[in-house]
């Protein structure tokens, strides 16, 4: 046709929460971090970047936010500064995590003034921004041969979630584990929770609901 009619076309109407989460499990998480060569210290920081996106559900910006401050290492806590959600979060410091913190500082991170932990491997060594981090996932899911849509930080960050949806806690422990602002950022989730799902279809689903 000699007109273009594209603009007569009506879109598909989209739905809010239409997608799933972009998680993977969690054999394929061990699978990822088996990819890493922690012999150098490349792979040393990358090793502590992708434990706190997958343990702690963090997002990029908040892993590369991270500064020497923010590790207690006499209380095991781990402080998250300046959420989306205004406010700050402590964890406590679980002990693999520590350990590849601590390898990296002792024998991978350059020796910069700066207080943030995590810094680019050549010089001028600048502080690692939150699209290096994101890249850095994207990497190793993709060293793993993991397929999945969009994969970067933000896949692993879906797959502790999934883990917590696992292990029965509420959307609303999530939520606030995650640093989501409103409950409505976690309701994504509740499609992914099986077991209360499958409740509410073979009961009256009052208690889950």
């Amino acid at each position: 046709m000699t007109r273009d009619l594209g603009k007569a076309i009506e879109s598909p109407r989209r739905y809010s929460f239409a997608n799933l989460p972009r998680s993977i499990t969690w054999s394929e998480v061990e699978q990822m971090l088996q990819k890493v060569d922690r012999r150098n210290a490349v792979g040393k920081r990358d090793y502590a970047i992708l434990l706190l996106l997958v343990t702690y559900g963090l997002r990029a910006l908040e892993v590369g936010a991270l500064t020497l401050d923010d590790i207690d290492w006499k209380r095991d806590r781990l402080h998250i500064r300046g959420r989306k959600a205004g406010h700050s979060t402590a964890y406590p410091l679980s002990p693999p995590v520590g350990e590849a913190l601590l390898d990296y500082l002792k024998h991978g991170r350059p020796e910069k003034s700066e207080r943030v932990v995590f810094f680019e491997a050549y010089a001028p060594y600048n502080p690692l921004s939150r699209v290096a981090v994101s890249m850095r996932a994207k990497l190793y899911l993709h060293k793993a041969g993991i397929q999945v849509s969009r994969p970067g930080s933000h896949t692993l960050r879906h797959s502790c979630v999934q883990r917590l949806v696992d292990s029965g806690f509420s959307l609303k422990t999530i939520g606030d584990f995650i640093g989501h602002r409103t409950p409505d950022a976690t309701k994504i989730y509740a499609k992914v929770n099986i077991q209360a799902l499958r409740e509410v279809a073979l009961g009256d689903g009052e208690e889950v609901l």
